[in-house]
């Protein structure tokens, strides 16, 4: 080949590459699965910018309000001017600042553990956890509707994994019975699932981590903030926190910032900080994050009545659901979807309910699996009744303009 032949090649792998791209896109569009970033002209809230018009904004986690709070954006603001935007390295680096230490005392603290240790983000705490609470030759029993996270971490641990059926302990104690005696075993779920908005059935998954000698792993990213008296989340919920010692949750749901922890006892903390690779390995959070994240903390202890309108909130609009008629899941929480199943329809409904003034985002596979596509609401607890009652008003016209009521 002469050297001039190459800039040909060259443009010929190039249109290759370019026309697999285009008719991957195009499977995913004839398949209604085409997704595509829907930029805000404003931050999250119950009321936003969107496309030039004022929508209201059901689909945030924001669930308690609290990335607008104002002395969560002071300390923010404040943690910038005296420690710079970012952190400069990973934490065994240099990047360990005070507020990332004041935010891992709180948590442990809010928590009842013994310590904390904090990720980027919830993908990285659990295939940054997972993989070192178990190995090859061990396995793993993961609820089928665990997190993506979850299910990435398990697959880079090397450990033999099954699913068991959502939510199913007869399921699980069969798979548990026929392992080898002996055999490392470890047991995952989220304590609220993000997409149902069911909760685990956490005490009857702890009873068989004892019974039959395996650890159990809980992703508690939607729990934390709104589940149990205090917020202190799922196993709270349960008043399991003497029998399940370490779990996960995120910064970026209830408490409005961004990013993960770990909290358990100092030997599991300190060990993950010497082997957990996407610890190790990043860049520590911003300090303006770890110093909202730890006012956020502490604001969730102090303003209990937050949660209070959260649930009331959710009430109203999951009671206003039910009288139009719609089929959903059986949650208990503020994550309330519709279940739709056809994933065309269920965009259509998303635009036609956008076309309404409500923001919602069409949840579809791989998110989901195929044949369960749905309309996903979260509800805040700063949505006023107003908000919610005209969320309703939209629902019934959408519901009927798509043949779905």
């Amino acid at each position: 080949m002469y050297g001039h032949d190459l800039p040909r090649l060259h443009d010929a792998l190039k249109e290759v590459q370019t026309s697999m791209f285009r008719s991957k896109l195009k499977e995913l569009a004839d398949r209604s699965l085409m997704r595509r970033l829907s930029p805000l002209e404003s931050g999250t809230g119950p009321i936003i910018q969107y496309a030039g018009r004022e929508v209201i904004l059901l689909s945030s986690n924001d669930y308690l309000g609290l990335a607008t709070h104002p002395e969560i954006i002071s300390a923010a603001i404040h943690a910038t001017e005296q420690y710079g935007t970012g952190s400069g390295a990973s934490r065994l680096v240099s990047g360990t600042l005070p507020p990332h230490m004041r935010l891992e005392t709180s948590l442990a603290t809010f928590k009842g553990t013994a310590a904390a240790l904090l990720f980027g983000a919830g993908y990285l705490a659990n295939i940054g956890v997972i993989p070192n609470l178990i190995g090859q030759g061990g396995l793993i029993l993961a609820d089928r509707l665990c997190h993506a996270s979850l299910i990435d971490g398990c697959r880079l641990s090397q450990a033999d994994f099954r699913i068991f059926r959502h939510r199913d302990c007869t399921h699980l104690e069969s798979l548990l019975r026929r392992r080898s005696t002996n055999r490392p075993t470890l047991i995952i779920t989220e304590g609220l699932f993000s997409m149902d908005g069911d909760l685990a059935p956490l005490s009857d998954l702890v009873s068989l981590a004892e019974r039959y000698e395996a650890t159990l792993y809980v992703d508690d990213a939607h729990g934390t903030g709104i589940m149990g008296p205090t917020g202190r989340g799922t196993v709270e919920h349960f008043g399991l926190e003497q029998r399940i010692p370490f779990h996960m949750g995120t910064l970026s749901k209830a408490l409005g910032s961004h990013g993960a922890y770990i909290v358990g006892p100092n030997d599991l903390i300190q060990y993950l900080v010497n082997v957990a690779r996407p610890f190790i390995f990043t860049t520590a959070l911003p300090p303006a994050v770890a110093a909202a994240a730890a006012t956020a903390v502490a604001v969730i202890q102090r303003e209990p009545e937050r949660r209070t309108r959260l649930w009331s909130n959710r009430q109203r609009l999951f009671n206003g659901m039910q009288k139009l008629g719609f089929r959903m899941t059986p949650t208990v929480s503020p994550i309330l979807p519709i279940l739709v199943g056809d994933a065309a329809v269920t965009s259509a409904l998303a635009d036609r309910l956008l076309t309404h003034g409500i923001y919602v985002s069409a949840i579809r596979p791989p998110t989901v699996p195929d044949g369960t596509s749905r309309i996903r609401f979260t509800v805040t607890s700063e949505h006023t009744t107003e908000q919610i009652d005209e969320a309703l008003h939209a629902l019934d016209l959408a519901g009927r303009e798509t043949g779905l009521l």
